[in-house]
């Protein structure tokens, strides 16, 4: 059945954080939409749209502002040829299953419809449809698609499940897993684990899955970040938990810092530049030195649109993965615009952080 949201109000075009908090309450709930559309509050072409809709099979969650929230009952009434009633100081269609504050579900045909009244900086209200596609993800690394496909699709034949890969960043897969009718996605996951054993985590939140790996083994991390400015601190601490692992991120722009808050050699930073692999290799030494935690990450780089040379181009970024018994460094070159390769260096630090200790994160 297809899921499909639509945001009715000029609100969630222009108020960013509000919108996405709304996504995230979606996704946690509904798992992967299939189409987001947004509608202002008298948008003429949103009825011709909502009976399109409704003429198919569908989930359709409609998030709406309260001055338009009686409009929506109007129109699904006039498709449903329904007829508003007060429930609960709500005008909701009479025909209407389930209703909360601020939030009903009905059933039209095929379809399963909830309308949410959402407000700023207030809790949203309850998602009443349910989540009815059994599917899973899990973190694939140092593979490509191609071998990772060949590898797993025999085991996706057998327990009848489709196999969707993404390329999260360079040698970091996401592998959604769907369940055909008699699939058995548990399965395929077990033997998938064991057929890619340190390449394959069986997790789809992989911030998560490092909080509780890190506090389980009773271990912290810590953080030097140039380029990403504390997106990594920011993929981490947006988790519940992260307290426990994570003592902080240094976050240094300029040589100065570096070197007077993480002991980088100011001989080194004249002699290489900042965005080096000497540069990196002591940015996360320091951070150990001055956190005392199990795990470093440093990250230096030219994220653009300006900065680069033909040495060092925009997009090239150096990170450092360090425990108290071994280092890694690589050199990077990533595409896109200044926050597409923030993103992704981000990301690649972490995919670093995995592959430093494969007996703690892929056992």
């Amino acid at each position: 059945m297809e899921k499909i949201v639509l945001f009715i109000g000029r609100k969630f075009r222009v108020n960013p954080p509000f919108k996405e908090y709304i996504k995230r309450e979606i996704a946690s709930n509904l798992g992967e939409v299939n189409a987001y559309y947004y509608y202002r509050e008298n948008d003429n072409a949103l009825f011709l749209h909502l009976e399109s809709i409704l003429k198919k099979e569908a989930q359709l969650l409609i998030v709406t502002t309260k001055s338009a929230s009686t409009v929506i009952g109007k129109l699904l009434c006039t498709i449903t040829q329904d007829n508003q009633i007060l429930k609960e100081n709500m005008l909701i269609p009479s025909s209407t299953s389930i209703f909360e504050d601020n939030t009903y579900l009905l059933h039209y045909k095929k379809s399963h419809i909830n309308v949410l009244t959402a407000s700023e900086n207030e809790e949203l209200p309850q998602i009443l449809i349910k989540n009815e596609t059994r599917s899973a993800d899990v973190q694939i690394f140092d593979m490509d698609i191609e071998t990772a496909n060949a590898l797993l699709l025999p085991l996706a034949q057998t327990y009848e499940v489709k196999l969707h890969f993404t390329v999260l960043v360079k040698e970091w897969l996401t592998l959604n897993i769907e369940s055909k009718k008699y699939g058995h996605i548990s399965q395929f996951i077990s033997s998938a684990t064991s057929l890619l054993n340190t390449k394959l985590i069986p997790a789809s939140n992989i911030a998560a899955f490092i909080i509780q790996k890190l506090s389980h083994a009773g271990k912290k991390i810590s953080l030097a970040e140039s380029c990403t400015g504390g997106l990594i601190a920011s993929f981490l601490t947006k988790e519940s938990g992260s307290s426990s692992i994570f003592d902080g991120s240094l976050v240094t722009y300029s040589n100065l810092l570096k070197a007077n808050w993480l002991a980088v050699d100011s001989a080194i930073l004249e002699k290489h530049g900042a965005v080096s692999k000497e540069v990196v290799l002591e940015m996360s030494e320091g951070t150990l030195n001055v956190s005392d935690a199990d795990y470093a990450l440093s990250v230096s780089g030219i994220a653009g649109p300006d900065g680069g040379s033909d040495l060092k181009p925009v997009g090239t970024v150096f990170i450092s993965a360090r425990s108290k018994t071994d280092v890694i460094v690589q050199a990077c070159h990533f595409r896109g615009d200044r926050n597409y390769i923030q993103d992704q260096s981000a990301l690649y630090a972490i995919k670093m952080l995995l592959c430093l200790d494969k007996e703690l994160f892929f056992n």
